[in-house]
């Protein structure tokens, strides 16, 4: 019998920690957009702002609160009693409101920032929470700049807002120094000394400075922590915060490390990543896992014959699963014969492997010079390499498919012809591509599949 599977609240901060990235700010209307696709994605809370910050931000919290209704509706504040009147009298009309207290501990902040001592830090850090319990019964609390905090000092605070009345302890790699060993046993150690921890989540807030925010929130969650704080397209402070998708989608894709569960509905990732992409102006690097444009894209020829027999053999998940419409085969100097066929026939046109051959050479080196070539490229190069000649030995078999680009070619006679000419392999069954696959005991297919995948090389 399978294990049940432990389940991870997602704690969503791209409407606070992620709009503080430089250029990514939004607006009441754009942040309650925002939020309401937060909630189609699945998430458990919704980190809504900051509402001492502005009256803009006041104003968001507030009408995100009084709209978004299923999740946990979340608004920071320093822990005083002005941020956290502030915080409640946004919160107050929502569904399931939380108040996230944060404080920093760590010496670094508490001598230059502060200018308190750890003393007055635990006294401050267990008022601001008994404050806020008296007006929400959902308190979260983050020790700032806990990864470079004392761990017997830190376990001190934790004990102490535990006491006050914290249902949720949040532990931040504000600065992203941690990496996911040390992260783990920091974990362990609050799991193991704190008293009172069991009635409490512990939740994990990294950001990517070292470029490790994902692995680190993973590792806190193998030792205990039972909620991830993270961003869509992991935008953040700096560097950023840990990516949602990524942390959602390893325990998707790899159940047998990662025993866990999320409410994520997995195919509106990608809906989520484009809104908030086109609210802020920012786009996604294209390489960015999971919801980057070239996650699904393959240029390199072995890559592309293999993906275009069984998507498997360089995907490890389908982009239909976090929302994206396909996989894509771009042609660039370094596509194959098969992925450079497969789109001629897309676009209306079957060869014979003299012509295929022949095709393949002018398209690689059109490609050394533009990069990517385009259908449009493809057909220009298709006509210029075999205009119509009396002359010449026609090599190219029309095929008119439903919304194919016809282009006129002379046609082929027995007188002409040489050899018959031998379409482009075709099967009775298609892949993820719509593209057709081998039938048993094609031969001649076969031998084809593994030339092309040479030519890949």
């Amino acid at each position: 019998m399978t294990a049940e599977r432990a389940r991870i609240t997602v704690f969503d901060t791209t409407l606070r920690d992620g709009e503080q990235s430089p250029g990514c700010s939004m607006n009441r209307q754009e942040k309650l957009r925002l939020a309401q696709q937060l909630d189609r994605l699945g998430v458990d809370v919704i980190e809504a702002g900051f509402p001492i910050a502005s009256d803009g931000d006041f104003e968001s919290v507030k009408a995100i609160a009084s709209v978004v209704r299923r999740p946990i509706i979340a608004g920071l504040a320093r822990a005083c009693r002005p941020d956290i009147e502030r915080a409640w009298e946004a919160l107050k009309d929502a569904a399931r409101p939380r108040i996230h207290v944060f404080l920093a501990t760590s010496d670094i902040h508490l001598q230059y920032k502060l200018r308190i001592t750890r003393d007055q830090c635990v006294a401050q850090a267990a008022d601001a929470i008994r404050f806020a319990k008296s007006l929400c019964e959902d308190v979260e609390f983050s020790p700032e700049d806990a990864t470079r905090t004392e761990p017997e000092f830190l376990c001190r605070v934790l004990e102490a807002v535990v006491e006050a009345g914290a249902t949720t302890l949040n532990i931040p790699d504000t600065v992203g120094y941690t990496v996911p060993a040390e992260f783990g046993d920091l974990i362990t150690t609050i799991r193991q000394r704190v008293k009172g921890i069991e009635n409490v989540v512990i939740s994990a807030h990294c950001h990517n400075d070292l470029g490790m925010a994902v692995a680190n929130a993973l590792a806190a969650v193998a030792a205990g922590a039972r909620q991830v704080e993270c961003t869509i397209n992991g935008i953040g402070e700096r560097a950023g915060n840990a990516s949602l998708e990524e942390i959602v989608m390893a325990m998707r894709v790899r159940p047998d490390r990662f025993a866990y569960e999320t409410g994520v509905v997995g195919e509106q990732i990608f809906a989520a990543s484009q809104m908030l992409s086109e609210i802020t102006g920012v786009p996604v690097q294209p390489n960015k896992a999971i919801t980057g444009r070239n996650a699904f894209a393959h240029e390199a020829g072995i890559h592309q014959d293999g993906v275009l027999k069984n998507p498997l053999t360089y995907e490890i998940m389908t982009p239909q699963s976090v929302g994206v419409p396909d996989s894509k085969l771009v042609l660039g100097k370094h596509s194959g014969r098969h992925a450079l066929g497969i789109r001629c026939e897309q676009l209306g046109y079957q060869f014979d492997r003299r012509a295929l051959d022949d095709i393949y050479r002018r398209f690689v080196r059109l490609a050394d010079k533009i990069k990517h070539v385009e259908d449009h490229h493809l057909l220009e190069l298709i006509r210029d390499t075999h205009k119509p000649s009396g002359s010449a030995t026609p090599l190219i078999e029309k095929i008119v498919p439903p919304q194919a680009a016809v282009v006129n070619a002379p046609a082929v006679t027995p007188e002409s012809a040489p050899e018959p000419t031998k379409p482009f392999p075709v099967g009775p069954q298609t892949n993820a591509f719509g593209v057709p696959l081998p039938g048993h005991g094609d031969s001649h297919h076969e031998q084809t599949q593994q030339e092309d995948y040479l030519w890949g090389v």
